[in-house]
Order: structure tokens, then C-alpha cells, then sequence
């Protein structure tokens, strides 16, 4: 099983970026799926999850500004972050939900001017 996110980096307030993940060793269409981050300090929270129907339900801090989304046939789950704040900061993970023993390397999201 391999979970490769991508996308994110350094954001100014208020910007936007797109994190993709590229999921091998399973089918992500047949699991329900979900974006996780974690700050330095914290623990990790879960963002936004998709289920196998396509039902999506977002964390409370995150949600109207950002969106969950799969293409099922790239394998690849898509997390859109819109209205960035500086409590946006984290290292983002996708992983099913619940989560797997095997996380992937995630990605960085720096918000900041």
C-alpha cells in the first residue's frame, strides 16, 4: 500500500492550493477515504472524509472552505483549500478512514505572508 500526497507548500492568508494523493495496493472507489493533518504540537485531526457513495463530511475549522474530492479512475483523492489561514499550517495525510497502519510521507501546507 502506498499513499503519496503532493501539492500544498508555502500559502499566503487567504490563498489556495490543491494536495493530491496517489493511492496504490488498494482501490480507493471500494474505501472510504479521508484528509488528516497534523500541526507541530498537536495531534492528528481529521480534515474531510469521502465515503464509498460519495458522501463527504468536513472537520468544523475547515469546513466551506475546503473541499474533498476523488477521480476514481487515477486512484487519486484531491483535497481543495480555500480561505487559508495561519491555522492552516500542518502536514497533511490521506489515508482510508479508518486509517490504515501506514501512513504516507504527506505533504507541507505553510501558511504565511
Amino acid at each position: 500500500v502506498q499513499l503519496q500526497a503532493s501539492g500544498g507548500g508555502l500559502v499566503q492568508p487567504g490563498g489556495s492550493t490543491t494536495l493530491s494523493c496517489v493511492v496504490s495496493g488498494f482501490t480507493l472507489a471500494f474505501n472510504d477515504m479521508a484528509w488528516y493533518r497534523q500541526a507541530p504540537g498537536k495531534q492528528r485531526e481529521l480534515v474531510a472524509d469521502i465515503s464509498r457513495s460519495g458522501q463527504t463530511n468536513y472537520a468544523d475549522s475547515v469546513k466551506g472552505r475546503f473541499t474533498i474530492a476523488r477521480h476514481v479512475m487515477e486512484n487519486t483523492l484531491y483535497l481543495y483549500l480555500n480561505s487559508l489561514t495561519p491555522e492552516d499550517t500542518a502536514r497533511y495525510y490521506c489515508n482510508q478512514r479508518p486509517g490504515l497502519p501506514t501512513w504516507g510521507q504527506g505533504t507541507q501546507v505553510t501558511v504565511s505572508s
